[in-house]
């Protein structure tokens, strides 16, 4: 009886839950091992430009998936790494790259946090010598144990004369 009633939940939970399986498997076949690993290594390369932070491979947006073809074809025409990662950038941009070129646009990137992290340790150097030159005088404010002895006898004295 319980069976009979189950049945149908059964069938329902099974449905619902195998829609994860209508997932995208990419079967691609190469010519040789050198050209697959060119493939993977590109794909892992070049960035997503829907996605933004995913590269290639690991994106499952429909962009990526003709990006990937795009790049499995053009191994198939002869090109080189740098021919294909030329073309995908004349089309998409810099972006497309996870470690763009060196030029004036894409100076600030690369140098930046290194200009920063100067900058920081000039300020720390300038602050931590303040410091040293700021304790170098006594907490109480005098220079000198000259000026230290000198304001002692004139407070004794204003007591003394009171």
């Amino acid at each position: 009886m319980i069976q009979k009633l189950m049945k149908p939940y059964i069938a329902l939970f099974v449905l619902l839950f195998s829609c994860s399986s209508f997932g995208v498997i990419e079967l691609l076949e190469f010519n040789t091992e050198t050209e697959k690993e060119r493939y993977r290594t590109l794909i892992d390369e070049l960035r997503c430009p829907k996605c933004q932070n995913q590269n290639l491979s690991d994106s499952d947006s429909q962009i990526a998936i003709d990006l990937r073809q795009k790049v499995r074809d053009l191994i198939d025409e002869g090109k080189n790494d740098e021919e294909i990662k030329t073309h995908l950038v004349a089309r998409y941009g810099d972006f497309v790259l996870y470690r763009p070129e060196v030029k004036d646009v894409t100076f600030l990137l690369w140098y930046g946090p290194a200009g920063l992290l100067f900058i920081g340790v000039i300020v720390v150097i300038f602050v931590i010598r303040r410091n040293k030159q700021d304790n170098s005088s006594s907490p109480d404010g005098f220079s000198s144990e000259e000026e230290r002895q000198a304001k002692i006898k004139q407070l004794m004295n204003k007591n003394s004369e009171k």
